[in-house]
């Protein structure tokens, strides 16, 4: 079928690379999948971990099961918890023909955080990850659109997708390794027969014209000068109205190229570069190894963070994906080699800009933030 391609390149190349085009399918080795999430890590997060709704959710044959058919309750320290998932309820209805839902799985699966994290940094808009778990000869949903872009990885047993655009219906058959590509508005539905089925979707929810513009005429329209009331007898003269409408969007033009769209467009820089999902595995013993950081010991940047570097007048803002820090702008320099940073260095290299206590005391405050990990 023509609307299918296959390319090859890492996940994150191909998200981008497709950015914009037609349905895509492709191939790669089942070995790159291995650990971001099998059917073990499934097994594992669903009998050995207390997951809670909405972490998990289940659906037959078109339609989402009501919680209480899988949840329970339990108590902590005399305190009651709701939603806890049910392992064995969960499994007797997935033997029944259910399919098992992990929903934002970036937020409790390192793996796919990091993943996901990599995928946010490449394309600069959300992203976020679940995984469908359906048993042999079942179909969890009916055919249905998402609101957003989505990126499909199989990473165990197989699924035959029916998936449609403007020439009609085409089929797909989802192994492990393959990969598909569905712009926003791609009707889609699967279904498993012999065997079942585990995949991974990365949702991607691309920021559009609409989201920045309205950051720009929403505080326009929202200042004095538009707070005024209509006249009264409001369609007495609807000319004389139109016309003062059109004086006022004459005022709001003006308004708004007078806009400061470079702080707008800073403003939503710093939204989505400190709101995402945190990377601080090992965090707590680099919290414990920072009180006997010298001026020797080895560094590196932690596995998965993001570090930009922004001047605000005599400061310098960090923005480390889930969180901002403000430091002197006299140790920018610093700041920057100290993100541009590959491989493993000490603060001791930074002598030629920092005198070493200056340099311990970043060093420690970055290990601390999570930028910085101590390599043991």
């Amino acid at each position: 079928m023509s609307e299918l391609a296959f390319l090859s390149g890492d996940p994150e190349t191909f998200v981008r690379d497709v950015w914009g085009r037609r349905i895509l399918v492709r191939e790669i080795p089942p070995a790159d999948l291995e650990g971001i999430f099998g059917i073990d890590q499934a097994d594992h997060l669903l009998t050995q971990t207390a997951l809670r709704t909405p972490q998990l959710r289940m659906a037959k044959d078109g339609s989402v099961l009501p919680e209480s058919r899988f949840t329970r309750q339990a108590t902590i320290a005399g305190k009651p918890m709701t939603g806890l998932v049910d392992s064995r309820k969960a499994l007797d209805l997935f033997s029944d023909g259910a399919t098992i839902v992990f929903q934002g799985l970036q937020r409790y699966w390192e793996p796919l955080r990091r993943l996901v994290r990599g995928l946010e940094e490449e394309l600069g808009h959300p992203c976020q990850a679940n995984a469908y778990l359906t048993p042999p000869g079942s179909q969890g949903f009916a055919l249905h659109k998402d609101t957003h872009d989505v990126f499909v990885f199989q990473t165990f047993g197989r699924k035959d997708w029916e998936v449609h655009d403007e020439s009609g219906a085409h089929q797909v058959a989802m192994v492990p390794g393959t990969c598909m590509y569905l712009p926003t508005g791609t009707p889609h539905m699967a279904r498993t027969q012999a065997t079942a089925s585990l995949h991974v979707t990365l949702g991607i929810n691309r920021y559009v014209w609409r989201d920045l513009l309205k950051q720009v005429v929403d505080p326009v329209l929202s200042s004095d000068a538009f707070a005024g009331p209509l006249p009264a007898r409001l369609f007495s003269d609807p000319d004389a109205l139109a016309e003062q409408l059109r004086e006022k969007l004459g005022e709001l033009a003006r308004a708004l190229t007078a806009s400061d769209v470079e702080e707008v467009v800073r403003t939503q820089e710093v939204r989505f570069e400190t709101g995402r999902q945190p990377v601080l595995a090992g965090g707590l013993v680099d919290r414990l190894a920072v009180l006997d950081l010298t001026a020797e010991t080895p560094l590196r940047r932690r596995p998965g963070s993001t570090c930009l570097v922004r001047p605000r007048g005599e400061s310098v803002q960090l923005l480390l994906g889930d969180r901002s820090l403000t430091v002197p702008g006299r140790i920018a320099d610093a700041v920057q080699r100290i993100a541009d940073a590959d491989g493993t260095w000490r603060p001791s290299d930074l002598s030629d800009l920092l005198d070493e206590q200056s340099a311990l005391v970043l060093c420690r405050r970055l290990v601390r933030e999570g930028l910085l990990e101590v390599v043991r």
